[in-house]
């Protein structure tokens, strides 16, 4: 299992600003306080980038500008 640090550093609004159909919210690594530190000097950079309905406001209110969040990738076995 890997964890990912990321904090969402980009919310644009996709088509009419007035009334989007999409949001792209795009997380970065998040080095605060060592955060990132034992894989950083391997893979210094990344980026994840989801698009979302904007009428799914309880996925979009998880996801506020500056948030620090943790992916875990944890492999399958399908």
């Amino acid at each position: 299992m890997v964890t990912a640090r990321m904090k969402v550093t980009r919310i644009t609004p996709m088509g009419d600003p007035d009334k989007p159909y999409q949001v792209e919210v795009e997380m970065t690594p998040d080095y605060a306080n060592g955060a990132n530190k034992e894989w950083s000097l391997a893979t210094p950079s990344g980026m994840c980038r989801l698009v979302i309905d904007p009428t799914k406001t309880a996925a979009l209110d998880q996801l506020p500008l500056g948030k620090s969040l943790e992916f875990q990738i944890v492999p399958r076995d399908d």
